[in-house]
């Protein structure tokens, strides 16, 4: 199945749009202010040309402090590489524009995997003069050093670790710092399920990398190793229910359940109970 990488980010920098300000563009966020945040709905743009259909992924509007006039903070992902990007995000703010009449902060968010060089202008120029200079504010994900994200306890940077840059080598670790985050963080049952889903979504490690995450756990400081191994041992209760029950609204039996999950029958209807 497909992933929306759209939906995803948009859920989560929605739910934390002001740490994602704050982590990536300290100097914009000096200037909101945060009590006035709105959320706008989706707009959707045909590219007559191209013949494509265009769904813009966030917009904010909110104010600067100390001035009353509103603005819209325009956020766009791009979960894949497209040469036409940054005349797409023109088009976006041009339009935008001409709908609120209000000045427009543009974001994009590069989130693919591949490391290039991303422009964050859109120019049209002649050779007798210069038309055109749109610029763009960017954030590429696959840049970022993931362990300078580790010591901040942002929701953001947690569920965003998974998007950075780090080798096979280093997935173990991230996913132990992602989980200590977490832990630190000390967030509600939903917005750590939203930060773990996405993470998850991204880095998957195998059966081998999860025993050698438990076994790196198990050396931690008492306090810190208990309270990882709850949430680990929560989200694979979780992961093991959502699990029993598909299989189950698939029609098989307690049996034939609890023969693939090596659970005891007993526990299989206790998962079909909750």
């Amino acid at each position: 199945m497909s992933i929306d990488h759209d939906r995803l980010f948009k859920q989560l920098i929605q739910t934390f749009f002001e740490e994602f300000i704050v982590l990536f563009f300290p100097t914009i966020h000096e200037h909101i202010d945060f009590r006035h945040v709105s959320f706008l709905s989706e707009e959707l743009f045909t590219d007559v040309t191209a013949g494509e259909k265009y769904r813009v992924d966030l917009l904010v509007e909110t104010k600067l402090r100390g001035e009353d006039s509103l603005i819209i903070v325009h956020i766009e992902n791009q979960s894949y590489v497209q040469p036409s990007f940054p005349e797409r995000m023109f088009i976006y703010f041009s339009r935008l524009f001409e709908k609120y009449r209000k000045h427009i902060v543009p974001i994009a968010v590069f989130s693919y995997d591949t490391i290039r060089d991303e422009p964050s202008t859109f120019t049209l120029q002649f050779p007798f003069g210069h038309v055109l200079n749109f610029h763009f504010f960017t954030v590429e994900l696959r840049k970022q050093n993931w362990r300078n994200y580790i010591r901040q306890d942002n929701p953001i940077a947690a569920a965003l670790l998974s998007k950075m840059g780090y080798t096979e080598s280093e997935r173990v670790e991230l996913k132990k710092q992602f989980l200590r985050m977490l832990v630190r963080m000390e967030l509600d049952e939903a917005k750590q399920r939203l930060l773990f889903g996405f993470f998850e979504t991204y880095v998957k490690l195998s059966d081998e990398e999860e025993r050698r995450l438990r076994s790196e756990v198990n050396e931690m400081e008492t306090k810190e190793k208990e309270q990882v191994l709850e949430l680990m041992i929560s989200y694979e209760r979780q992961g093991m229910k959502h699990l029993v029950q598909t299989m189950a609204r698939k029609g098989m039996s307690v049996q034939d359940i609890a023969h693939i999950t090596d659970l005891t029958e007993e526990e299989v209807e206790q998962l079909l109970e909750k």
